[in-house]
């Protein structure tokens, strides 16, 4: 399912706005690219790959992030 731009909630709670997805110039590799919502609200990447992984921790099992709203 692609990655489309809004509100998603990390697993551990704190939340991002998506921006779009990006390609890596070198290799291709799709990055989707974010803004936290807290603090000083920072620009980050990360790949697509890790963005939609299910992740499992600390009794969580389940997507990396969810789409709010």
């Amino acid at each position: 399912m692609p990655i489309e731009p809004g509100t998603y909630r990390h697993f551990k709670g704190a939340e991002y706005e998506v921006i779009g997805v990006a390609r890596h110039s070198e290799t291709e590799e799709e990055h989707v690219v974010y803004r936290a919502l807290y603090g000083e609200q920072g620009l980050w990447v990360r790949p697509v790959e890790m963005w939609d992984e299910l992740v499992e921790r600390d009794g969580y099992r389940g997507p990396r992030f969810v789409r709010v709203g």
